[in-house]
């Protein structure tokens, strides 16, 4: 499916890059396989994640070498799109799947922990987009697949700073599908549910959410590759697209749209507005949440 192609995976020394970048390779794509090595809050450096996720696709007779650059500063994208062009002649898919997280319930949470992870998922997605987007152009093709959530599509406890670049990846997405779309070049979200080391991080208190943990340690990240790499298959025409995996499922979420509207002749008071238009909006909201088709108006 991808003889002859290059892709670069992000965050693949570990969890759902790894797999994603075994798999890419499996299927005869050569892979930069770039992993700064940190901790899961984004501390440190280690270059032997990324080395032995090489070293395994050479021992089954890919290709593959190294990157231990960090997403979030634009000259390591860059070193990376170089590193591609140089090692392999070119580049045809970017994973954007590099993240970290820094939880914490949001009234405490300082501008550092806002920061850090804003800068790794969102400003990193930008990076390697802007770093290959002038070599996509000009060769008239190339993938993008852009790891989003569902902390992002709903939103979660303590991860206001993950969900906002969660969310905002989302929107990078639909606008490099939109102008990039004349040059063959495509971009599309994958939302994965899958164990990771990311996930462990997250607390489980009460015996509910150790239930929650030990089901979702049934989803392998191995279960998010072959979305990415049908996705990535130069013969797929999807864009624009936001899909959600969970084990043996892929979703295809609906796109945000209009689902009800009002009109008063003589237009809105803040009185009118309050009185009449948003109880009409939630009478609206309730009926569909009775069929399924929208998540809960009222606080959780």
């Amino acid at each position: 499916m991808l003889e002859g192609k290059a892709v670069i995976v992000t965050g693949a020394g570990r969890g759902i890059g790894r797999d994603i970048a075994l798999m890419m390779a499996s299927r005869g794509a050569k892979v930069i396989v770039n992993d700064l090595g940190g901790a899961a809050d984004g501390d440190g450096a280690d270059a032997t994640p990324a080395q032995e996720v090489v070293n395994e696709i050479k021992a089954a007779g890919g290709e593959a070498v190294a990157n231990f650059g960090n997403v979030a500063k634009i000259e390591d994208a860059n070193a990376m799109y170089e590193q591609s062009m140089d090692e392999f002649g070119t580049i045809d898919v970017v994973v954007n799947n590099a993240g970290i997280l820094r939880d914490v319930i949001f009234h405490k949470m300082t501008e550092q922990e806002w920061d850090s992870v804003i800068a790794v998922h969102l400003k990193g997605s930008f990076n390697m987009a802007q770093a290959v987007a002038k070599q996509f152009k000009m060769q008239a093709s190339g993938c993008f697949l852009n790891f989003t959530s569902t902390s992002g599509l709903i939103g979660n406890f303590g991860q206001a700073n993950y969900s906002a670049a969660k969310m905002g990846i989302v929107g990078l997405s639909k606008s490099l599908a939109l102008d990039m779309a004349r040059f063959n070049v495509r971009s599309n979200c994958i939302a994965p549910f899958a164990w990771s080391r990311l996930i462990g991080t997250i607390p489980a208190k009460t015996e509910a959410e150790k239930a929650r943990v030990e089901r979702i340690k049934e989803m392998t990240p191995a279960k998010i590759a072959p979305l990415c790499v049908a996705l990535a298959d130069p013969t797929c025409e999807t864009t624009g697209q936001i899909f959600c995996i969970r084990n043996n499922e892929i979703f295809l979420m609906s796109q945000p749209r209009p689902i009800r509207s009002v009109h008063r002749a003589e237009g809105w008071t803040p009185e009118t507005v309050r009185d009449h238009a948003i109880p009409a909006m939630k009478a609206s909201f309730h009926e569909l949440e009775r069929s399924g088709d929208v998540f809960s108006w009222d606080p959780i």
